[in-house]
């Protein structure tokens, strides 16, 4: 075990009133001037962290910490949660031959983690995003992921900011009971797969009072993810809040108890949306929930698309995704492209149980001096669905 002979704070407490000791990376041996790498010294910090048995917080104070790809791995020995309270700005290398995992910083394999910002994550994405050619290339690299949570249960991250992600901002995956509060994501509408949030095979995630604006989903989840609550989030630019795409793996896992509401889209390629890649095997996705939504220009503000194709990759079989019991309710805005609502669901798996309740889209165009238009939808392969109150454009499923 590293000295504490190097740490800031008191010794830790025994009981439910610890003293909390504070482990400040500086401390560590860590530059904080942007020029030289600090990642080491920031290994040498976690490992303090990690082993000490009370309360525990690794501080990154003011300053810019270059950084190469870091690890913060458990389990550690405090029963207490571990707190990391970022400051300063976390500067990513550019070089990506540095990178030979998949994301640039790692929390894995912890149980009781808190993420406190009030600094910033500057991923210099601008540097290689044109190296990212994954919308066409299948077999692509895929550019590392900001911050990524693995293995990570009861974990709250809060203030956090992140600008100019080489890929996404942030991933959480097989993680349990995630709280994310008060969040900024920002890169431009032009970068490529910038997603704001990746959930994948986790449970109880919830995320709100944010701010997230991409080049692609401003939260994205795919297999696996369960009972994920979205409240109160501003998206835009980006492709807005999405389920999919499914069915991209064999023996997929499940998405079901999905609930996005009291959010907003501005300027976004697509609302919230639903998609699964045709000729996949069977899964499922049930028990979506999108309530309470504003559209400002959108240019897909509804969307269930089962022959999404990114790639324009021929499939002959349909997609074998079922998709059940999804409500949009209070919905309302304006849509850029006249077709407002999308529904194409697979024809061997058709879509059942959709509810609509008060919808309001109207179409607005980009340029002036056209004559206004309603808008219209688009619903195929749909069974068992329901509508109540307003209903603007009104639906014929078929």
């Amino acid at each position: 075990m590293l000295s504490l002979a190097l740490v800031s704070g008191s010794q830790a407490a025994k009981g439910r009133h610890a003293i909390e000791t504070v482990f400040n990376v500086r401390s560590f041996g860590a530059k904080g001037d942007g020029r030289h790498d600090d990642w080491q010294a920031f290994q040498k910090t976690w490992l303090a962290v990690c082993h000490h048995p009370g309360k525990a917080k690794m501080l990154v104070p003011t300053g810019v910490f270059l950084l190469g790809p870091v690890i913060f791995q458990g389990p550690c020995l405090s029963r207490f949660p571990i707190v990391v309270q970022i400051q300063g700005t976390m500067l990513a290398q550019s070089d990506l031959s540095l990178f030979v995992g998949q994301e640039w910083i790692l929390f894995e394999n912890i149980n009781g983690l808190i993420v406190i910002g009030g600094g910033t994550l500057d991923g210099q994405g601008s540097a290689v995003w044109k190296y990212s050619d994954c919308n066409a290339n299948s077999n692509c690299q895929q550019m590392p992921v900001g911050m990524r949570f693995y293995k990570v249960d009861n974990g709250i991250v809060r203030k956090l900011s992140s600008v100019n992600s080489k890929g996404f901002h942030l991933s959480i995956n097989n993680c349990n009971n995630m709280k994310l509060r008060n969040i900024r994501l920002i890169a431009p509408a032009d970068s490529p797969n910038t997603d704001g949030i990746h959930i994948a095979n986790s449970n109880m995630v919830l995320i709100e009072r944010s701010e997230i604006g991409t080049g692609d989903d401003c939260i994205g989840m795919i297999e696996g993810a369960k009972n994920v609550n979205i409240n109160n989030v501003r998206c835009g630019p980006g492709h807005g809040i999405s389920i999919g795409s499914l069915g991209k793996f064999p023996d997929e896992e499940d998405v079901t108890g999905i609930t996005v509401n009291n959010c907003t889209f501005t300027a976004t390629d697509n609302g919230v949306r639903i998609k699964t890649i045709p000729g996949c095997p069977p899964s499922k996705a049930s028990g979506i929930s999108f309530t309470n939504i504003v559209m400002n220009g959108v240019k897909n503000p509804i969307i269930i698309d089962q022959e999404y194709n990114p790639r324009g990759k021929k499939q002959s079989k349909p997609s074998m995704v079922k998709i059940s019991d999804v409500t949009f309710k209070n919905i309302q805005g304006t849509s850029i492209s006249q077709e407002a609502i999308n529904m194409v669901c697979s024809k061997a798996a058709p879509c059942q149980n959709i509810h609509f309740e008060n919808v309001n889209l109207r179409f607005t165009p980009i340029l002036g001096g056209f004559k206004m238009l309603d808008a219209t939808s688009t619903c195929t392969n749909a069974v068992g669905n329901s509508f109540a109150g307003i209903q603007i454009p009104p639906i014929a499923c078929h």
